[in-house]
C-alpha cells in the first residue's frame, strides 16, 4: 500500500530541536529555545516583551493541530481509511487480503450460540480461501464481499453472502448455523448487532439493485460495495435507507407502548412509522400518533437516531412526544397494531429489570417485555424513566 490513512507520520524535529534544545510539553518551545526567540533589544523594552509573547503564541498555535490529531487520531484514521477503501479498488483489494469476514447465506448471518447468546465469528482470509478451495470456488469470490467497517487497528471487516453454496456444508465447516437475523437479533452480542445490521442491509441492497432503472443494463459494484455503476450511461447508485420516526408518547406520568402481531410474545415498543414524501419529521410524528392510537400530540422533541435492518434498511429517528393529560383515551387502529396501552413508571421499571425475558402470569397472559438494550426504542424508554425519576425528586 503506497498510502494509507492508518499510518502516522512521526514528528520530525526542526533545526533548533535537532540542535539539542529541549522542547516543552507537546513540542512547545523549551527554556533554551525561548532564549533564541528573544529579539536583540534592551531587556526593559515593552516592545520586546510583546514581541516575545507574540512569537511564543505563534509557536504554540502551530502545535495545537498536531496535538488535536493525536488526541483524536484513532477515530479520524479509521474514517479516512474506510474512505480510501471505498474510493480506491486497489487499496480495498489489499485490505481484503488481510481483513476478516462475516458470512451470510441468503441474508441470514452465520452465528455460533454460546449459552443464551449468539456470537458472530470473524473468519480470516486464510480460512475463507481454504473453504472456497474445498468447495471448488475461485478465490476471486472474495471480491463479492462488501465493506462494513474496520477495527481500531484498521483491520477491515467484510460481509460475504454464500447463498449459492450448500448451507449445511458451510455450517459443518465452521461449526455454527445460519440464523435469520430477526430471530437472533435479541440474543446478539451488543457489538455484533450494528455490524450485522449494516451488512445485511448492504447485501440486500446489492441483491435488489443489479440493473439500472433507466437502461435496464447490469450495474457493477465497486470493490467495497459502497456504490453501483451503470457503465452504459455513467449513473451511480448509492445504498439508501428509508426514514422512519419512532415516538415514545407520554401523558406526564405514564408512557404509551404498543405491539404488532409480528412482535415476540409480551413485547411492547414505541410507536413507529415511515415518513411520507414531502413530510417533515415533526409532521410524521403527529400523523403516526393520530393514525395509530387516535391521540393528538401537544409537544415533541428529538432524541437520537439509529440504523435498523428491518424490513429493508431504515433510519430510525427517535422522538419523545407529550399529549394532554385530559386527552389520553386510546382509539387503536387495528390495521396497524395488535395492542396499545398506557404503562406506569413502576411497570416499565420492572420490565427493564427483567430485560428481554417475559414472564407468564397466573391468568395465562405474558408480562410486559421491552426491546433489547441496543434498540433505540429501549433508549427512549430509559430516557423517559430517568426523566420521571428526576421529576419525583
Amino acid at each position: 500500500m503506497t498510502s494509507s490513512a492508518c499510518t502516522d507520520t512521526p514528528f520530525q524535529p526542526g533545526p533548533k530541536e535537532a540542535a539539542g534544545a529541549a522542547p516543552g510539553p507537546e513540542g512547545t518551545p523549551g527554556p533554551d529555545s525561548l532564549a533564541q526567540l528573544l529579539p536583540r533589544t534592551p531587556v526593559g523594552s515593552s516592545f520586546s516583551m510583546v514581541l516575545v509573547i507574540a512569537m511564543i503564541y505563534q509557536r504554540v498555535c502551530r502545535r495545537i493541530p498536531s496535538l488535536w490529531c493525536r488526541l483524536h487520531s484513532t477515530y479520524v484514521r479509521k474514517m479516512r481509511y474506510l474512505f480510501e477503501l471505498k474510493e480506491d479498488d486497489d487499496i480495498c483489494r489489499q485490505a481484503q487480503n488481510s481483513g476478516t469476514f462475516y458470512l451470510f447465506h441468503n441474508l441470514s448471518p452465520f452465528l455460533q450460540k454460546v449459552g443464551s447468546k449468539y456470537l458472530a465469528p470473524q473468519i480470516s482470509v486464510a480460512e475463507m480461501k481454504r473453504m472456497l478451495g474445498k468447495f471448488r470456488q475461485n478465490e476471486q469470490r472474495i471480491e463479492d464481499s462488501v465493506l462494513i467497517g474496520c477495527s481500531d487497528e484498521c483491520i477491515a471487516y467484510f460481509a460475504l453472502d454464500l447463498g449459492s453454496l450448500e448451507k449445511s456444508a458451510i455450517e459443518s465447516e465452521f461449526k455454527g448455523s445460519f440464523t435469520e437475523l430477526r430471530k437472533a437479533f435479541f440474543q446478539l452480542d451488543g457489538k455484533d448487532a450494528p455490524l450485522l445490521s449494516s451488512a445485511q442491509a448492504l447485501l440486500r441492497w446489492h441483491d435488489t439493485h443489479q440493473y439500472c432503472s433507466k437502461t435496464g443494463q447490469p450495474t457493477q459494484k465497486n470493490l467495497a460495495g459502497s456504490k453501483r455503476v451503470c457503465h452504459t450511461n455513467g449513473i451511480i447508485y448509492y445504498p439508501q435507507m428509508s426514514p422512519v420516526v419512532i415516538t415514545l408518547v407520554s401523558d406526564g406520568s405514564r408512557c404509551l407502548l404498543a405491539r404488532q402481531a409480528s412482535f415476540p410474545k409480551g413485547m411492547y415498543s414505541a410507536l413507529a412509522g415511515f415518513c411520507d414524501v414531502g413530510e417533515t419529521l415533526e409532521e410524521t410524528v403527529r400523523r403516526e400518533v393520530a393514525e395509530e392510537v387516535g391521540l393528538e400530540v401537544e409537544s415533541l422533541w428529538y432524541s437520537a437516531s439509529q440504523h435498523w435492518p428491518f424490513p429493508n434498511s431504515s433510519l430510525m429517528i427517535a422522538y419523545h412526544a407529550m399529549v394532554q393529560p385530559q386527552q389520553t383515551k386510546i382509539n387503536m387502529n387495528k390495521l396497524e397494531l395488535e395492542a396499545a396501552s398506557w404503562f406506569s413508571l413502576e411497570e416499565v421499571v420492572e420490565a427493564l429489570r427483567r430485560e428481554a425475558k417475559p414472564l407468564k402470569q397466573e391468568n395465562g397472559s405474558v408480562s410486559l417485555c421491552l426491546p433489547p438494550k441496543w434498540a433505540i426504542a429501549h433508549q427512549l424508554i430509559q430516557e423517559w424513566v430517568k426523566q420521571q425519576a428526576s421529576m419525583s425528586v
